[in-house]
């Protein structure tokens, strides 16, 4: 059975065909080949087909025959089984089992789904075993137009300026068309105008909208509403179309100058009114918008300018006039103001337009009202006096009249926050200003006074104006010595030598300048030692007039000079002129004077002096206070040390000459530590026991116990004075005995154990350490009695 179907296999020629071979589809043929599988002959295998289409949106009643399939192996005898799957196999589309016809049984859209994909297979119809493998073939849906275009993006909205010239571009419009666009026509979109054509068009093919005339104006139309038709079939009858709908906006551009409603405004203000006051406001008007309007005013007549001031109300774009100046009804009562309106932001497109500025006339009425009196002049006074003045002098008139009636009386009146020590007076009618005191010019050269003028019948109409007065001097003060001057020179100074250039001062000013003569004064004229010298530039020179001085003889010489002024009348002053002899090295520098002292504690202020004082004050009672703390511890040393050697620390630093060496230093000083004169017998013995025998002996020669009571009492008396006494620590004293060696068997021989202890103890060991150690056994050994010793 299965070499049966090799064969057949070997030889099967299936051919898919189709009916229907639509015009602009070309119908093919393509050949494969397969090796067989029990020979390596080559077996042609034929696969013959063509495209199959189906018609989209299919109405009839029977199901849409689609294609045929057929094997070149079927003898017609029904002997084999055609059998498809895929996508809508089955359900869609349907296959004859025997003859291999495919229909469609369900309304296709192809622009829901353009094409289907299914594989054929021929078996056997009593075995079902396939003859051949699976053969894969397409069926496309086949467009036709019913699909009209769509503006998916619409309605639009665009814009373009006004005054565009014509084919200027505005937006542009795009309609889709859901058919097939590879085939026919049925996708291929035109554009067309439905509404609104004269004004503009629109690209067939791209669908880019453009202006179709010049004059377009946004002042007489701001928009325009077209209808914009999309036609498929590339126009033709039959063709399908969409519309949609295109605002376009006109926007604004500079195209029109401002214009001021009226060629005069009038307006009306106070002469009283004060400078910044709105006079009014005027505006031009712009058929433009946005910033289009936007403009500035101007005053241009010089007149008007001086005056008033124009600015623009940045919301409003109203121009507002103020005034620049006090107005003054009497000088002038109308005024014309030339106020012209310019746009800020001109268009140079449009300059051949005409000018883009306009001009009105604001006539600027000044009315009447009651003002105070006006002084003359208005900007204040300045009056002199001479210093020497009498008392009631005139010093000069002031005078104000009222601007709005002749002959009105005026009352002056003086501001006396600016005298109050009443300097001045001035007269209530006329306006003079007299003198109230005497005058000093060199306390004050000018006063400042405040005049206040009143109408007599009208009190509150009132004005002030400020008089300066100057005080002219005169010659009340004769010149002085600019400081009390003294120098110094050097016993070895030569005849002729410049020591000193001496000026003066004058509280006077003369108009002339200062001029000042210098002289020695009458009781010096016999002078032998100095001479004055006139510069002629208001200053004078000191010279020496012999050679060397002595300042053992004389060592201070004093110079009185007289000073003249150039008056008139001349005054004069005598000052003295101080020079002291001092000692000098060979260069010339001075090395001691003998009014040094005195020159130094004149420079000297009073409080420093005191300063000065104060810590030398502390510093002797620093040094007494020291002398007295160091002499009442030495004192206190003192007396301890007559109390008590043991407080006192002996120090050695030198070195012996060795065990053997007994005489390198002295003994008594330590033995002088224990000797105790005072201690006097004791019935108790247990003490004595525990100092040296050399001890034992010197305080008990009848053989008695020693009295330690003594001590006792002096250390407990250390001790109270130690814990009384918070500044100082206590006085403690110990005594070191240091032993070098080794393999020592010998206990510890402090002095300080030995006399805090009252336990016995035995030094006879002493004495078994050999000869080095016989004098210190000597002393330790145990006490006999002096008839055992002999």
């Amino acid at each position: 059975m299965a070499a049966h179907w090799r064969g057949r296999a070997s030889s099967l020629l299936v051919t898919l065909g189709v009916l229907h071979c639509w015009g602009w589809v070309s119908c093919h043929v393509e050949r494969t080949s397969e090796k067989s599988l029990m020979s390596h002959e080559r077996v042609k295998r034929g696969w013959v087909w063509n495209q199959f289409f189906v018609v989209e949106e299919y109405t009839g009643t029977e199901p849409l025959y689609v294609g045929k399939i057929h094997s070149d192996s079927d003898e017609g005898d029904g002997s084999i089984k055609y059998t498809i799957s895929g996508e809508g196999a089955g359900t869609i589309f349907i296959i004859d089992e025997v003859t291999g016809d495919i229909h469609a049984t369900e309304r296709l859209d192809r622009e829901e789904k353009a094409f289907y994909t299914l594989r054929a297979q021929a078996r056997d119809r009593l075995t079902d075993a396939p003859l051949e493998p699976e053969s894969e073939f397409v069926i496309k849906v086949q467009d036709i137009n019913d699909s009209e275009p769509k503006f998916l993006e619409g309605p639009y909205i665009g814009s373009v300026a006004e005054l565009s010239p014509i084919g200027t571009s505005v937006m542009k419009v795009m309609a889709s068309d859901a058919d097939d666009p590879t085939y026919g026509s049925s996708a291929r979109i035109v554009y067309s105008v439905l509404d609104g054509e004269k004004f503009f068009t629109v690209d067939r093919q791209t669908g880019v909208i453009r202006t179709a005339v010049a004059d377009l104006d946004r002042e007489t139309q701001d928009r325009y509403e077209l209808v914009v038709k999309a036609t498929d079939m590339a126009g033709q009858m039959g063709g399908l179309s969409g519309s949609t709908t295109v605002t376009i906006v006109i926007t604004d551009v500079n195209d029109n100058p401002p214009r001021f409603p009226q060629k005069m405004y009038q307006f009306t203000v106070s002469e009283g009114a004060a400078v910044g006051t709105s006079v009014g406001r005027v505006i031009a008007t712009d058929a433009d918008m946005g910033e289009n309007t936007d403009m500035s005013y101007l005053i241009k007549d010089e007149e008007g300018g001086e005056l008033f001031r124009v600015s623009t109300d940045g919301d409003t774009q109203e121009a507002v006039i103020t005034i620049k100046k006090p107005l003054d009804f009497e000088k002038k009562r109308t005024h014309n103001v030339v106020v012209e309106a310019v746009n800020k932001h001109a268009d140079p497109r449009f300059v051949d337009l005409g000018s883009f500025r306009d001009q009105t006339i604001v006539r600027v009425s000044v009315s009447d009202t009651d003002e105070p009196p006006i002084f003359f002049p208005p900007t204040g006074a300045i009056m002199e006096v001479q210093e020497d003045a009498k008392q009631g002098a005139l010093v000069g008139i002031v005078t104000a009249k009222d601007p709005d009636m002749d002959n009105v009386p005026v009352r002056y009146s003086i501001d006396r926050s600016t005298d109050q020590e009443q300097i001045f007076n001035i007269d209530a009618v006329t306006g003079a200003i007299t003198l109230g005191k005497i005058l000093d010019r060199e306390t004050a050269g000018w006063h400042n006074i405040t005049v206040t003028a009143v109408e007599a019948d009208n009190q509150s109409m009132a004005s002030q104006t400020a008089v300066s007065i100057r005080i002219l001097d005169v010659n009340d003060n004769p010149p002085e010595l600019a400081t009390p001057y003294e120098t110094k020179i050097c016993e070895d100074a030569k005849p002729g030598q410049l020591i000193h250039t001496i000026s003066v001062v004058d509280r006077d000013e003369p108009q002339s300048g200062h001029r000042f003569y210098f002289t020695l004064a009458p009781e010096a004229s016999n002078n032998r030692h100095f001479a004055l010298w006139d510069v002629k530039d208001n200053t004078a020179g000191i010279r020496t007039q012999r050679t060397g001085f002595n300042r053992q003889e004389q060592n201070v010489y004093l110079l009185p000079i007289r000073v003249v002024d150039s008056g008139p009348p001349a005054l004069s002053s005598t000052g003295t002129f101080t020079i002291r002899v001092c000692g000098c090295d060979t260069v010339g520098n001075i090395q001691s004077c003998n009014a040094t002292a005195f020159v130094m504690s004149a420079a000297l202020s009073p409080g420093a002096l005191i300063a000065l004082l104060v810590c030398m004050l502390i510093l002797i009672v620093l040094v007494l206070l020291i002398l007295t703390l160091k002499r009442h511890r030495k004192g206190q040393r003192m007396s301890e040390d007559e109390e008590d050697m043991r407080d006192n620390v002996i120090k050695y630093n030198d070195e012996g000459g060795g065990e053997q060496d007994t005489q390198a230093y002295d003994m008594s000083a330590l033995r002088s530590l224990y000797d105790f004169p005072e201690v006097k017998n004791s019935e108790s013995g247990a003490d004595l026991r525990s100092l040296p025998q050399w001890i034992q002996n010197r305080v008990t020669g009848d053989g008695g116990a020693a009295d330690f009571s003594l001590f006792k009492g002096y250390i407990r008396k250390k001790v109270e004075q130690a814990d009384a006494d918070l500044s100082v620590p206590p006085y403690d004293s110990f005594q070191t005995y240091a032993f070098e060696g080794s393999s020592s068997p010998a206990l510890s021989l402090s002095s300080i154990r030995t006399l805090s202890t009252t336990s016995e103890q035995d030094f006879s060991y002493l004495s078994d350490w050999g000869p080095r150690f016989r004098q210190l056994a000597g002393y330790y050994a145990p006490g006999q009695p002096e008839e055992e010793g002999s």
